[in-house]
């Protein structure tokens, strides 16, 4: 039976039983902070088994893409483990328990209309103390109790453990089907959980029995299929040995199942197989959390990949294999297969780059090693390398092995354990407790209003008291507390604030009634339950209260404006760029826009302003908004934008903009799309790899933006004296002059002519994209933020005279010659000592003159002053070859001078240079030189 066939099967199966078939959930359920990627089929489900959602449904089966890496070092060794896996499931919530579960599961494994398994060989395990279930599997079944085993709570319990090590909470025994092929190896395809209990404190009779029991199980596709065909290892089934057998072509190594590259080959496939459906779903290589995990993965594989001599980046290769094994349940991969090869090859890269500089750390660390007589690699040194520089461990074993030292892997783990905790890897409680669950519990869900109005009569539901001890929150019946050090979280039967998500933040505004007045300053969303975050003002706010919900219409029409922004937006970024131009991530707030999108160089400049006239093109021209809830197959049929790695209800809210947008989205929106008003683009910059990120304005903000663009413009040309239109030429003209002039004083002291005035254009009407740009182009030339400009140009003008100055007084001394000072030089034994005050040079020029005056004696010692603006004083000082020989040094001759004009110096023994800014010590500073000469030098 091929793979996709026994998809088909078990899904189809379950429907006969009375199941919703469910799509899978996304790999990264980024609501849920217990888990960083889906590990399993039941995650989706988790309110449904609490009872914390109506519940359109009590049976459910699904196939459910997972990802694990809890045993990311057997991938590859052994025949069953992978990280990305599919999982099979049935599910009831309150519905069937134990003895259905069992008996289905007994007849899609047996029946020859479904798999056709022959029973003789399937057995089956209990909980110790399950003896209900064991009955079934006899009494029901006719399982003889030779193939009946009984387990204790590590293997037979969900979560493991649960009993005596906890959490507390829903769990319940498991019962675990195995099949046994002729070669004896028993393989477990299916497990049963029978969620019955809530765990309350330690044993004894800590289980509780809960009024609703569910079922929840799991089958691994992979696994079963392998069973069914007959194979030794899930890596050889139908969809996975040809990809294992293209990595090995594209590594030019024959596939040799029991090889060290054989295990490498079935690691690639098994890695690059997850990392093409996280990038698929927008998760990309990173340092944090999911990206963290995909990044780690990749760099094995390219591992793998180099140890079979691989120096170039091949793994991208295989992702038109892996989407060929994988379009018949995930068609939508097809769509994404350049981006997802753009990404692994883009890290491929980097990471190769990287592999040689690890090489040579480890040799440093080998070294300390060896002096320090040391033979076993730590952990926290191997952890350190990897997570710090991306260096594997594995490859570190490799390179320690080939220099004759071992490698401490559990001290790795362990080290690996805390950084997965320190970097916000580790997995927190599946099910949480609390106040707020507590209201799930009895409220359940509050009902979104707020698209049809912005005011609603409501009623409260509940009210919870933040701790601002970091002490648990607490559910009260009523809080008379007021002000903002006394923040709240109340819950309504229905709202009109939008709580965030989507990228978009949450209402703002207030809660009253003739009893209290509660301001609301946030406002979340947890499952279908909307939390209004804020403070009472007045009275008293109690359960069962009825109040007046309002939400601040201005900021709700200002956030419209830029999340209806951000749909057009979407939609230019892809005109221009071409359709893997997609939605990463987005935040909404008022007339204020961020929207991350997938490309992998940086957006030309030509190109950002085509796409922001589109946008604008589109706003003027006042497509309208409309939305509809439709089903998502429909949805799809009308070509409606969907993101990989989102997770949509079904039916789903679609919202078009004239003829130019249709997408999913929960958001708040404006009816036409003339009242975006105006969009004005800020910034475009690199988020991460192949993630761009456009900063925006709309609205008021916009508006505000461009008048300042203007008024930028107009005042840089005021301070330029020229027409708006000429000012980059201008600038352009002030910008070489002050140059210019800098290299005179510094050098051969001849003023450059001074710039031309620039010569108008005529032009006197320009539109404000190209006035904008004009803007732009001269910050960027004046290296100064886009509104600062004109403060740079009167600086510069500032800068322009002080530099005639100094060109000024350079001109005075510039006829002196080293002659001329040599002529006022005393002698200290046969040593010329020459120190003086040279007016208006600088170090270039007192430097060229102590040069003149060494040549032209056998024997010398200089020190020049030179006083600039605000009193800055330059000193450089020079000795002949002659006193450096006997061990002299400028730099000695020059501390104490230096001291006195309040500053210091230093640098070769033959020539020192020192700053001070003090002028007016000037003479006193002369006075300890030419004492100090006459003991260094006598």
């Amino acid at each position: 039976m091929k793979t996709d066939e026994l998809r088909e099967k078990y899904l189809s199966f379950f429907e006969t039983k009375g199941h919703t078939r469910r799509p899978s959930d996304v790999l990264v359920p980024t609501w849920d902070p217990s888990v960083l990627f889906t590990p399993a089929g039941m995650n989706q489900f988790k309110d449904h088994f609490l009872g914390r959602v109506k519940l359109d449904f009590t049976r459910a089966t699904t196939c459910q893409k997972c990802l694990r890496t809890g045993d990311i070092d057997n991938v590859g060794r052994t025949a069953y483990h992978h990280t990305f896996f599919e999982m099979l499931g049935n599910f009831s919530f309150g519905d069937y328990f134990k003895e259905e579960a069992i008996q289905w599961a007994w007849e899609f494994l047996t029946d020859k209309k479904w798999l056709g398994m022959n029973p003789e060989q399937l057995s089956v395990t209990v909980y110790k103390d399950d003896e209900e279930a064991a009955n079934i599997w006899h009494d029901k079944i006719g399982l003889p109790f030779t193939r009946i085993e009984y387990l204790d709570e590590d293997e037979n319990f969900w979560p493991a453990s649960a009993p005596s090590q906890g959490p507390d909470g829903v769990c319940g025994p498991c019962s675990e089907i195995y099949f046994t092929p002729t070669d004896g190896k028993k393989v477990e395809i299916w497990n049963l959980v029978f969620t019955q209990f809530n765990r309350v404190g330690d044993p004894p009779n800590n289980l509780e029995p809960l009024p609703s029991k569910n079922i929840d199980t799991g089958m691994g596709l992979e696994r079963t299929a392998a069973t069914l065909q007959g194979v030794s290892t899930n890596y050889h089934i139908d969809i996975l040995r040809p990809i294992v057998e293209a990595a090995g072509e594209i590594c030019g190594v024959k596939y040799d199942p029991d090889s060290d590259n054989g295990r490498r080959l079935r690691r690639i496939t098994d890695h690059i197989r997850a990392c093409t459906m996280a990038v698929h779903e927008n998760v990309y290589p990173g340092a944090n959390k999911e990206k963290y995990v995909i990044r780690r993965l990749l760099r094995r594989a390219v591992l793998d990949g180099h140890q079979m001599g691989m120096h170039h980046p091949f793994a991208y290769q295989l992702v038109d294999k892996i989407v060929e094994m994988m379009k018949t349940p995930y068609p939508d991969l097809q769509d994404s297969v350049t981006r997802v090869k753009s990404v692994i090859k883009s890290e491929e890269e980097n990471f190769l780059h990287s592999l040689d500089d690890g090489i040579a750390r480890s040799e440093k660390i080998f070294s300390g090693m060896r002096t320090s007589n040391r033979t076993v690699v730590s952990g926290d040194e191997a952890a350190e390398l990897y997570q710090t520089y991306g260096f594997p461990p594995e490859l570190f074993e490799q390179v320690a092995i080939e220099h004759g030292f071992t490698f401490d892997w559990a001290g790795y783990k362990k080290a690996m354990e805390e950084f997965g905790e320190r970097s916000g890897g580790a997995q927190v409680e599946l099910f949480g407790t609390g106040p707020i669950e507590s209201l799930k519990n009895s409220v359940r869900s509050t009902k979104f209003v707020g698209y049809d109005s912005e005011t609603s009569e409501v009623t409260v539901k509940g009210v919870v008291v933040r701790s601002s001890e970091n002490k648990d929150d607490s559910l009260v019946n009523e809080c008379s507390e007021t002000g903002k050090d006394h923040e709240l979280i109340v819950v309504l039967d229905q709202t009109p604030f939008y709580g965030e998500s989507g990228g978009q933040i949450g209402d703002v505004g207030r809660i009253v009634s003739d009893d209290f007045e509660f301001v609301v300053t946030d406002t979340q969303k947890d499952s279908d339950l909307f939390l209004h975050v804020g403070y009472l003002t007045k009275g008293t706010i109690a359960t069962d209260a009825i109040a007046t919900a309002e939400v601040d219409t201005s900021r709700r029409a200002a956030i419209k404006r830029a999340h209806s922004a951000t749909h057009i937006l979407h939609h230019a970024l892809q005109k221009t760029l071409g359709s893997h131009a997609q939605q990463q991530g987005s935040k909404v707030e008022d007339d204020l826009l961020r929207f991350d999108f997938t490309n992998m160089e940086p957006i030309a400049l030509d190109q950002l302003t085509t796409i922001e006239s589109d946008v604008n093109a589109n706003i003027v021209g006042g497509g309208a908004v409309k939305w509809e809830t439709v089903p998502l197959a429909k949805a799809r049929e009308l070509g409606a934008m969907m993101l990989f790695g989102e997770k949509y209800p079904d039916p789903v809210r679609m919202v078009t903009m004239g003829d130019f947008s249709r997408e999913l989205c929960g958001g708040t929106h404006l009816t036409n799309t003339n009242q975006v008003q105006a969009f004005e683009v800020i910034s475009e910059e690199s988020v991460s790899a192949g993630v761009r990120r456009i900063i925006a304005l709309t609205g008021e903000k916009a508006k505000e933006y461009r008048a300042k663009v203007d008024q930028s413009l107009s005042n840089m040309a005021k301070a330029l004296g020229c027409g708006v239109t000429d000012v980059p030429e201008a600038v352009k003209g002030l910008v070489g002059y002050v140059r210019d002039m800098k290299k005179a004083v510094n050098g051969s002291g001849k003023a450059p002519e001074a710039p031309a005035k620039t010569k108008s254009s005529g032009s006197t009407e320009v539109d404000y994209f190209h006035r904008k740009e004009m803007l732009k182009e001269a910050a960027r030339q004046l290296n100064v933020p886009l509104f600062d400009g004109a403060e740079r140009v009167q600086t510069l003008f500032a800068d322009i005279e002080k530099l005639k100055h100094q060109l000024a007084e350079r001109a005075k001394s510039g006829t002196l010659t080293g002659d001329d000072l040599l002529a006022k030089a005393s002698q200290v034994g046969n040593v010329s000592v020459v120190v003086a005050e040279v007016p208006g040079a600088n170090a270039n020029l007192m430097r060229q003159l102590i040069d003149q005056i060494r040549k032209s004696t056998a024997s010398s010692a200089v020190m020049l002053f030179a006083a600039a603006d605000e009193g800055k004083v330059t000193i450089v000082a020079g000795i002949s070859k002659s006193l450096t020989e006997k061990g002299l040094k400028a730099g000695d001759w020059v501390k104490e001078p230096a001291a006195l004009v309040g500053g210091s110096g230093g640098g070769r023994p033959d020539m020192a240079q020192a700053g001070g800014k003090d002028a007016e010590q000037i003479p006193a500073a002369i006075a300890k030189a030419e004492e100090l000469a006459k003991s260094l030098f006598a």
